[in-house]
């Protein structure tokens, strides 16, 4: 060894100088790691023949520079180099090549070199091949730690325009209308119909443990759906989600016309496995339509969602057929305010009128319905008697049953939106 050029010592090898090896090789050597590249970074091997005899040689020249002065000096690398990296990393992030194959282009690099001053190394030359090894890991940690600045950076900087085109597509489909120029803009390919899913999400278990940190529980949660959501969408899912739920359009493959019972079935399994992702209860409604009607799919899929939680439906899947009645009776008329006047007699009395609303949802089983309020058998008969003598209508009498599911819908409609919805069990 000898001193550099800041005191420290200069590695060589048989006499000469490592530093000094490398640079007399360079052109040699500048060749060989483009060759190393093709063959074994497979993001490298597709990179235009221009592109990789061009930008990519004079990157690996000025690597192999770069090594050399931190051979002979023992310094790190200069700011500028430093930016140079940064900036090329940017330049492949912006191409889609994976970071991974960025790195992984210089360790290549880095092993040529190597390879190519240490093949004639002697036992004597220990030490300064131990002195190479060290300052060959330096310059693969301060490059590594270069290019991943230089690529996150560029990444977020495409993720946020990519978010922002996305959301102006959201809300151009929610507005009506052709969306086509917004879809352009954000470089998709519109499909032939969306699922278009209104979301009421539960909490986390976590979410209620004194101590924990909700913020953080929500957020995660919301990744998880998010992620599974990613998974399983063929294309660009669009969302508007909160810890309480949102709105979820799914790019679909089948035309609206030809949506069938199939394509319920997985609807169904998707979003039970949405729930068990994110760990709540999901209640989601669902309507499906051309990206032209999503905005008419949107409204009616979220006032599916409320007809099916104010008529205390559990969580699971809903579409309009599933909630004809309830629907229906929430639409404004004379006669659903007569019906809504039925239950007015249970008004002061909310145990009852959620007897009567978790007896009917149990299919008439008292034992159920009693597990549901968590009370005694006993109880919910003299409950279920107290609301028939109140109201006139029984709900263990046959011929009252449909009177007494549409007053329910109609009595939750004139609720929704007002002080109180009255819940199974009474509670609001």
């Amino acid at each position: 060894m000898s001193n550099g050029g800041n005191g420290g010592p200069v590695p060589q090898i048989g006499g000469m100088p490592v530093h000094s090896r490398l640079l007399a090789a360079a052109g040699t050597l500048e060749s060989a790691v483009l060759l190393r590249l093709v063959e074994q970074v497979p993001a490298y091997g597709t990179l235009p023949s221009e592109q990789l005899r061009g930008e990519i040689v004079k990157q690996v020249a000025r690597g192999i520079v770069a090594f050399a002065e931190m051979l002979r000096t023992g310094a790190p690398l200069g700011e500028d180099e430093q930016a140079a990296i940064r900036e090329s990393a940017a330049r492949r992030a912006d191409e889609g090549v994976p970071i991974e194959s960025v790195v992984g282009a210089y360790h290549v690099g880095a092993e040529e070199c190597a390879a190519q001053v240490l093949a004639t190394a002697e036992p004597v030359d220990h030490g300064d091949v131990l002195l190479v090894q060290r300052r060959l890991l330096d310059f693969l940690r301060q490059v590594s730690s270069a290019v991943a600045a230089g690529y996150v950076q560029e990444r977020q900087s495409a993720l946020g325009d990519e978010q922002v085109a996305l959301q102006s597509l959201l809300s151009r489909l929610l507005e009506g209308g052709s969306p086509q120029a917004a879809a352009d803009r954000a470089g998709i390919q519109l499909p032939p119909c969306y699922l278009v899913l209104s979301l009421a999400m539960g909490p986390h278990p976590d979410e209620l443990l004194p101590g924990v940190n909700g913020p953080v529980v929500v957020r995660r949660k919301l990744r998880r759906l998010r992620n599974e959501l990613q998974r399983h969408t063929c294309g660009v899912p669009l969302s508007v989600l909160s810890g309480d739920g949102g709105l979820v359009l799914i790019p679909y493959g089948t035309p609206v016309a030809d949506f069938g019972e199939a394509d319920r079935d997985r609807l169904s399994w998707l979003v039970s496995q949405f729930a068990r992702m994110c760990g709540a209860d999901l209640l989601v409604a669902a309507a499906v339509a051309t990206p032209e009607g999503v905005a008419e799919a949107a409204r009616l899929a979220g006032e599916i969602r409320e007809v099916a939680e104010a008529s205390g439906r559990p969580p699971g899947l809903y579409l309009l057929d599933d909630v004809l009645l309830e629907y229906q009776l929430s639409r404004p008329s004379p006669a659903r305010d007569r019906l809504a006047a039925l239950l007015g007699p249970l008004g002061a009395r909310p145990e009852l009128l959620g007897t009567v609303r978790t007896f009917l949802a149990c299919g008439l089983d008292r034992r159920r319905a009693a597990a549901r309020l968590q009370v005694h058998r006993n109880t919910v008969d003299y409950r279920l008697r107290k609301a028939a003598d109140l109201t006139g209508l029984d709900a263990a009498r046959g011929a009252d049953l449909l009177t007494l599911h549409a007053a329910l819908a109609a009595h939750d409609a004139l609720r929704r939106g007002g002080p109180l919805t009255l819940r199974p069990g009474g509670t609001a």
